[in-house]
């Protein structure tokens, strides 16, 4: 079931006006270009796609790590100041980070480890015990699934929409319609159509402006006369009104509770990980709204950030199930602790 919260508005002006400045519309010429033609499929694995995807992390972690480890000969407390300050100034967070230093600092203790260039290991260790912590990473359960894509506009919401459907389709052999719940933000139906049309896919839609409970309403008789395995909705990222945003997922969650009760449901927040800490912000803001199941960090590949996902998997308590590493339709990846641990410190 969903959660509905209507009552204490915590979150700060602060915090409001940041996700004011993240929420830009994408100009409708770059949109419409991003989906229309061929996808280009990469020959690369998925470690290598992986990789390359986290090589700006890389450079903003271990690389500094690597220089740093060069710089010392054996363990003192400087050098933990300055790893601290890599960690932080790679987005992972004053409390994740103390929490990744003082489990490292007893991890060495215990192997009686004292020289510098023995604290790489260990510290990937730490790490992926902390991206570990949430291990429920299946982007669906069960059949039939509704799943709810939210976020704030400018984060490629609608852009993953049309990359899972892909995935859902053509790796998992699942069925799949979609449904255009964001009315508001202009070219939103036409995107997502394109991204239908790329996968073959139906996409259930009304005009600009429409009511989007009635578009999820359709959608679901849609889905239940054709037994759709998974019913995909896009919906409208206005968080700076949260009130407006709160009222209209309210009607969405009892339309989909009264007239599909027995479906999975499914709410994935879509989060950019190119705004760092204020990802973390819009996880909490939206977490007042909805009742999230799960995340999606994208634009993993455009950023020095992406240490950015160690606090959101730590300290938000929601398990991170997909990341985007490129623009290609095969770079939405979902979430591997271990093989995230890996290719960061390759």
């Amino acid at each position: 079931m969903f959660k509905k919260i209507f009552g204490n508005n915590k979150e700060t002006v602060e915090n409001e006006e940041i996700v004011e400045e993240i929420e830009a519309e994408e100009p409708i010429e770059e949109i419409i270009e991003e989906v229309i033609g061929e996808p280009e499929i990469k020959k690369e694995s998925f470690f290598q796609r992986l990789s390359s995807g986290l090589s700006k992390t890389k450079k903003g972690i271990t690389d500094k790590i690597d220089n740093l480890i060069n710089n010392y000969g054996e363990i003192d407390d400087d050098l933990f100041e300055e790893l601290e300050e890599i960690l932080i100034m790679a987005d992972v967070g004053m409390k994740t980070t103390m929490d990744i230093i003082d489990k490292l600092r007893d991890r060495l203790v215990e192997k009686k480890i004292k020289e510098s260039k023995e604290i790489k290991g260990t510290l990937k260790e730490v790490i992926s015990e902390i991206l570990k912590e949430n291990n429920n990473h299946e982007l669906i359960s069960s059949t039939p699934t509704v799943m709810l894509v939210i976020g704030v506009n400018g984060v490629g919401k609608t852009t993953t929409i049309g990359k899972i459907a892909y995935k859902l389709k053509f790796h998992d052999k699942k069925s799949v319609l979609l449904a255009a719940g964001d009315t508001f933000r202009a070219a939103a139906n036409e995107q997502l159509i394109e991204w239908g049309k790329r996968s073959d896919i139906n996409v259930i839609s009304q005009g600009e402006g429409s009511d989007a409970a009635a578009v999820i309403f359709d959608a679901i008789q849609s889905a239940k006369a054709k037994k759709v395995d998974v019913l995909l909705c896009d919906t409208a990222g206005r968080l700076h009104n949260k009130k407006n945003l709160m009222n209209e997922l309210n009607k969405i969650f009892k339309i989909i509770d009264r007239e599909y009760a027995e479906a999975n449901k499914e709410v994935l927040l879509v989060l950019d990980a190119t705004t760092g800490q204020n990802a973390i912000s819009q996880a909490k803001l939206f977490s007042e709204v909805a009742d999230i199941t799960g995340l999606v960090l994208t634009k993993l590949d455009g950023t020095a950030k992406g240490g950015v996902i160690l606090p959101i998997n730590h300290e938000l308590n929601i398990p991170v199930k997909l990341i985007g590493v490129g623009e290609g339709i095969e770079d939405l990846q979902v979430f591997n602790p271990e093989k995230f641990a890996d290719a960061l410190f390759k």
